[in-house]
């Protein structure tokens, strides 16, 4: 059977189609893609990444096996399911019917590192995350989904979102699926942004909000590290640093609204939306009104 490499390491059959990728979107802490799988027999690869693949449009006539270590593990790819793969072990993969729609999100080793430091974990946790087959986390789910949307529809604060996604799935991970006691944090810090730090980075998110803005810069204004910063920040502020950045954009796109000289599709531009249409959609969400409705009340 063909294998095709797509990335580092990654393996499918030609019996996979790829129906979606982040390729080229510069999300630099996850990559996902959408395939939809034929009936294959995968021969054993080690991955180099944690690799979570939640069915998103199962086949309940379907059975996957998996054989890791010599164990065989199977379940039925039903929407919703999850599967969970640690990095550096070989596995092989056998499906028996076709699975119309997987997503496949891959957390590279350095993301659990971060954590692994931040909360001196006794060992390298990318390599003790479980492996699952066919388990159902809510959680997991709900990140999972919504990453597929950016990938449909990408916003204008996608890649901010993206970064903290996969520093809460790599945590999710950590807490439900990980080896009992290998991911057990040896001390805790402090749960509040004190407000000289949130006031510096609440004013450079202001001076810099025409371009654009990571989780990694915003963290090193504050002096923390991403995953401590995005929960201090949204323990501080009551919203996620994405959200508040869309919002502040939103809220700068109604003053030029009402300002009436740019088009709109100057204002999607300057709100950092990839199109005209994503902004109205955002805005729509925002507002109960389009782009238009609010220009013509104002």
């Amino acid at each position: 059977m063909k294998l095709v490499n797509h990335g580092v390491r990654r393996y499918y059959p030609s019996t996979a189609s790829l129906l979606a990728t982040s390729a080229g979107l510069g999300w630099p802490t996850l990559s996902a893609e959408l395939r939809a799988h034929g009936v294959c027999e995968v021969p054993p690869v080690v991955p180099q990444h944690v690799e979570i693949c939640l069915v998103v449009a199962g086949n309940k006539g379907s059975l996957v096996r998996r054989t890791v270590a010599g164990f065989r593990q199977e379940a039925i790819p039903t929407t919703g399911a999850t599967w969970l793969s640690p990095a550096g072990v070989a596995k092989a993969i056998a499906i028996t019917a076709p699975i119309p729609e997987t997503m496949h999100l891959y957390l590279p080793m350095t993301l659990f590192d971060r954590l692994r430091d931040d909360f001196k974990l006794p060992v390298a946790p990318a390599h003790s995350i479980r492996h699952a087959v066919g388990v159902r986390d809510a959680v997991i789910d709900q990140i999972g989904r919504s990453i597929l949307a950016e990938l449909a529809n990408e916003t204008a604060t996608g890649r901010m979102y993206v970064e903290t996604a996969s520093l809460t799935l790599a945590a999710r991970l950590l807490l439900k699926h990980c080896d009992s006691g290998a991911c057990t944090a040896t001390e805790s810090s402090a749960h509040a942004l004190d407000d000289i730090r949130l006031r510096r980075v609440l004013d450079y998110i202001v001076a810099h909000i025409d371009d654009d803005i990571s989780l990694e810069s915003l963290a090193g204004i504050a002096g923390y590290s991403p995953f401590h910063f995005l929960r201090k920040f949204t323990l501080a502020m009551g919203i996620p640093p994405h959200r508040y950045i869309r919002r502040m954009r939103l809220d700068n796109a109604m003053v030029e609204l009402a300002e009436g000289s740019l088009p709109l599709a100057q204002i999607a531009f300057n709100a950092h939306f990839s199109s005209q249409a994503s902004f109205t959609r955002a805005f729509h969400r925002a507002t109960g009104m389009t782009p238009k409705q609010y220009r013509y009340r104002r």
